[in-house]
């Protein structure tokens, strides 16, 4: 297992494991000793390096799951984005854990007031959205879901589709990027991972400054 210069040492099955853990106090001891250490590491370094890439200054987040009071969260993760008091309103960068794989997203979600118009500017940059994702990258609606559909598999009329729902229902949203599976070796490397999440938000970088015109 390799450290990183940030002292990042990658995630194990330990930390994927958190997630099978009964109940909610039980839980949440696990995830704040285990895994958010290292997303503070982690995240402070990326929320710099996204910062320089979008030209404007960012902010991190971490998920508190502070409603909760009764059921355990199914994962857990990251946020990075402009707005310092909170990310949910805004288009912003992810990095969490479900219990069978981590997940790196250029996120929006249903609390943004201006997806709807966001939605409207992809399309009528359609080609420059498809262009944007690579076809190993995944797709999904739902981040409440594990579910994610693989890019290679959307056609045109896909895209149009998942965009035309992002503009006219409420409760739509849109995440891209990529899954890793819990056993990848690449999560215990912690130069490689990061390095994986530098390159995967560059990736997505025009998306979101697309949306940052908005």
């Amino acid at each position: 297992m390799t450290t990183t210069t940030t002292g990042f040492t990658g995630f194990e099955q330990k930390d994927f494991d958190t997630f099978l853990i009964d109940g909610l106090e039980q839980r949440m001891t696990a995830i704040e000793e285990r895994i958010r250490p290292k997303f503070r590491y982690l995240g402070e370094k990326l929320t710099g390096d996204i910062a320089v890439q979008a030209g404007d200054e960012m902010f991190l987040h971490i998920a508190k799951h502070a409603r909760r009071t009764v059921n355990p969260p199914k994962d857990t993760w990251l946020a990075i984005c402009n707005n310092k008091r909170g990310y949910k309103a805004h288009p912003h960068f992810q990095m969490g854990l479900f219990d069978d794989h981590l997940f790196l997203w250029f996120a929006l979600i249903y609390e943004a007031p201006n997806k709807s118009k966001i939605a409207s500017t992809y399309l009528e940059h359609l080609d420059e959205v498809i262009a944007a994702v690579p076809s190993d990258y995944v797709l999904s609606l739902d981040h409440m879901k594990k579910e994610s559909k693989p890019v290679s598999d959307m056609n045109r009329q896909d895209w149009t589709n998942a965009l035309t729902r992002l503009r006219d229902v409420q409760k739509a949203e849109l995440l891209i990027g990529r899954h890793l599976p819990a056993g990848d070796p690449l999560l215990q490397d912690g130069d490689a991972l990061y390095k994986l999440a530098q390159d995967t938000y560059e990736t997505l970088m025009p998306l979101y400054r697309l949306a940052a015109t908005v």
